[in-house]
């Protein structure tokens, strides 16, 4: 190419050496001068532009590649801040994560984690100590300097809090909450120590736990974490028509729950989501619709407090907790073909007004209010000790009669065994009595035969006898009248 630029040149300058040649006759010097260096010029500053130009072409290559680059930060800054809508499986972007963060902040409140465990004492009152973790102990995180440590206390005082232990999980670089000590007061804190006081009885497992530094490293929370439909879905599984949250992690609930966990609660949380049944208990059934019109709802209440002071909504619903307000005159808006799932007597409410109309219904489990389940857990627990006193007490007396009755059953066996020598010797006796009763028979009636027999005989003789008295008779009277007749003087 540069070979080629060359003899363009060359054959520029002869074809102008010629012009100039042929028009000297009629030019002056004047005219041939500038014309001769304006084609000096062009022929000096030829390689100057070619230069020139190859590197805007360079540059401009560049500038193409950087505005691709651009475009392509551009698009993954906005994946990164929102998300891929395009593609469901993707995980959320920054914004909806910050927002998910918001929410879970909000739910547990203040939180420390990484406490220390140092003294227990269960002796009198309990009392337990926690020191503040080690400070510097970040990776990536200068240390940190003594002379700007805290001065506040590391917990206020007199807060109420819930204790959980720690311990390393797979797939996560800091230590999670696995494990459940109790709700405790504060009672001293200072900027790196904090002395815990439980607030009631604490459990068994709990007390062991505690004392045998099983749980030496504690997370402690200002509010128990609320109970959440999407702690439990499956990695991966996307919302769809039959599943409102997508498919439920097994696996995982068994984990969490133990292995304790009875089948019907393992189904409430398998089928949470899923679209609803006929026999569905009222409190479970929610209800997706899609608004027809432009609709608002009130959901500030004019009452503003802590969630401390008596929890993060009123008697009708309504946030009363300024962290969940909205402002904006405390309503929210809906647009017309946008999609709410609430409960099916909300629903009913919106369907009556002719607002929305219905989607679908779905069973959704009703959700764990911990601060009310555990005390319900540790009232029934205390509840079922007593219990336990009063079976151990039944079960003494109930044994004392077990061993009476063992006693009696002895002493009956003793004397089942002697009736049943007695009954077998009667039974001889019996027979004995029954084989001479028999053979005592036999000679009654033989002799009864007999007797019949001789009283026959006897009978007969006793005739025959009756016969001879009468002949002998007879014959005596016939003797006597001879004697009498011959006797007689004639």
């Amino acid at each position: 190419m540069a070979y080629a630029l060359l003899g363009f040149l060359v054959l520029l300058v002869i074809v102008q050496a010629v012009v100039v040649w042929k028009a000297s006759a009629d030019w002056r010097w004047y005219q041939v001068t500038p014309v001769v260096i304006l084609m000096l010029l062009a022929v000096v500053f030829a390689y100057p532009t070619a230069g020139a130009l190859k590197s805007r072409q360079a540059w401009h290559k560049v500038k193409e590649d950087l505005e691709e680059r651009v475009e392509r930060v551009r698009a993954e800054q906005l994946e990164l801040k929102y998300g891929d809508p395009n593609n469901p499986l993707a995980t959320d972007g920054a914004l909806p994560l910050a927002k998910q963060l918001a929410i879970l902040s909000v739910e547990a409140g203040r939180r420390w984690r990484g406490l220390q465990l140092g003294q227990a004492d269960f002796s009198g009152t309990p009392s337990i100590t926690l020191s503040s973790p080690p400070r510097g102990g970040v990776e990536g995180l200068p240390e940190d300097n003594d002379a700007d440590a805290p001065t506040l206390p590391l917990i206020p005082k007199d807060l109420v809090v819930y204790g959980f232990g720690e311990r390393p999980q797979p797939g996560v670089d800091i230590p999670m909450p696995v494990f459940y000590l109790g709700e405790f007061r504060v009672t001293q804190s200072t900027p790196n120590q904090v002395t815990l006081t439980p607030t009631g009885p604490l459990l068994p497992a709990q007390v062991q736990a505690i004392s045998q530094r099983q749980a030496s490293s504690w997370s402690v929370y200002e509010l128990l974490p609320l109970d959440r439909h999407e702690a439990f879905i499956a990695e991966g599984s996307t919302p769809d028509d039959n599943n409102l949250f997508g498919r439920m992690d097994e696996q995982l609930i068994r984990r969490l729950m133990g292995t304790g966990l009875p089948p019907e609660e393992l189904a409430r949380y398998l089928e949470d989501g899923r679209r609803s049944q006929p026999d569905d208990p009222p409190l479970t059934r929610w209800v997706k619709v899609q608004f027809t019109k432009n609709h608002s709802i009130v959901v500030d209440s004019p009452d503003q407090r802590d969630a401390l002071s008596g929890g993060f909504f009123d008697g009708s619903g309504r946030a009363v907790d300024s962290r969940l307000q909205t402002g904006n005159g405390g309503e929210v808006t809906f647009k017309r073909d946008q999609e709410l799932i609430v409960k099916e007597e909300a629903a009913n409410v919106l369907l009556d007004e002719g607002v929305a109309r219905l989607i679908d219904t779905y069973y959704l489990r009703p959700l764990n209010d911990y601060r009310f389940v555990l005390r319900r857990i540790r009232l029934r627990i205390a509840e079922l000790r007593q219990r336990q006193t009063e079976l151990n007490f039944e079960q003494e007396v109930l044994q004392r009669a077990i061993d009476a009755t063992v006693s009696m059953l002895t002493s009956g066996q003793t004397e089942k065994l002697k009736l049943e020598q007695d009954l077998a010797q009667f039974e001889i006796e019996r027979l004995a009595l029954a084989k001479y009763n028999a053979s005592v028979k036999a000679d009654v009636n033989a002799t009864k035969t007999r007797l019949v027999r001789l009283y026959r005989d006897n009978q007969s003789l006793a005739g025959q006898l009756e016969q001879i008295h009468q002949s002998i008779t007879t014959g005596t009277g016939s003797l006597t009248a001879t004697s009498l007749n011959a006797a007689s003087p004639q």
